[in-house]
């Protein structure tokens, strides 16, 4: 029998790409956030949250749960509930049969497979078979989603992946260490040149044409080399409401690595 409880570590885009996928499966989901989460595209990620009180990304709502004694209220309103929770105290609470580390940080920080019946790993930094059960391929191109069940995803290069052609120009980087201020709103089309947010007065500007895609809550404080935002070259035909190709491929393979644990025993 397939479990109903799934915890997700991380409720950035691809992590709600991810939760999206499994809540319309039937699965119920618990996500676990940072208090001021460093969540760029805001528009697609249940970390937002944590700053709007709620946030529904195609027709699935998200909810910051303020107690863990109000978890299971939130499930049966149909939410997901989102617990700041980053040391993750609520794997002891609610003892989840799966556990999803969907943070992102290209290492694995505190996963281990002794976590759940179902441990899976999104991206570089998880080794199938050590320290978690599955790991999910995040690197864009032919094994973009694939379960890997032995071994590891394609080591992080530090390099964005192009979209037509741009890499590094089209990502937002916070010049020096201080407060996000954006200049620009998330949907905006900008060009070379546009000044498009600053951070402790420092401007940041436009290094290609189109899309605001991506753009941190103001008043965060961040550190130098930061990722702040993104531009989408393009422009106008990205749909920035909705959940990418990228998070739908790695949902899906989520879901294979669920159900070939679970309808193989």
């Amino acid at each position: 029998m397939l479990p109903s409880l799934i915890l997700i570590r991380g409720a950035g885009d691809l992590a709600s790409g991810v939760a999206h996928r499994l809540w319309n499966s039937g699965f119920q989901i618990i996500m676990l956030e940072l208090d001021n989460p460093l969540v760029v595209r805001r528009t697609v990620s249940f970390a937002s949250a944590v700053f709007d009180q709620q946030i529904e990304v195609e027709g699935v709502t998200a909810v910051l749960c303020p107690s863990i004694d109000l978890v299971n209220s939130l499930l049966v309103e149909r939410n997901i509930p989102v617990l700041i929770d980053p040391e993750a105290h609520a794997l002891t609470d609610f003892k989840p049969q799966i556990v999803i580390d969907a943070i992102m940080a290209k290492t694995n920080r505190f996963t281990t497979i002794q976590d759940a019946e179902l441990v899976i790993g999104l991206g570089p930094g998880f080794v199938a078979g050590s320290d978690v059960h599955a790991v999910i391929e995040t690197k864009r191109g032919h094994t973009l989603g694939r379960a890997i069940y032995s071994g590891s995803a394609i080591a992080d290069t530090g390099e964005p992946g192009l979209i037509d052609g741009y890499g590094r120009e089209r990502l937002l980087r916070a010049p020096r260490d201080g407060c996000f201020k954006p200049l620009r709103m998330i949907g905006d089309l900008v060009s070379v040149g546009d000044q498009v947010a600053e951070v402790g007065g420092e401007s940041i500007k436009a290094a290609v044409s189109g899309l605001v895609r991506g753009m941190l809550y103001p008043g965060l404080e961040v550190k130098a080399g930061t990722k702040v935002g993104d531009i989408d070259p393009r422009g106008k035909e990205v749909d920035f409401l909705n959940i990418s190709d990228k998070a739908r491929a790695i949902g899906g393979g989520v879901l294979e690595a669920i159900l070939n644990r679970y309808n193989r025993s």
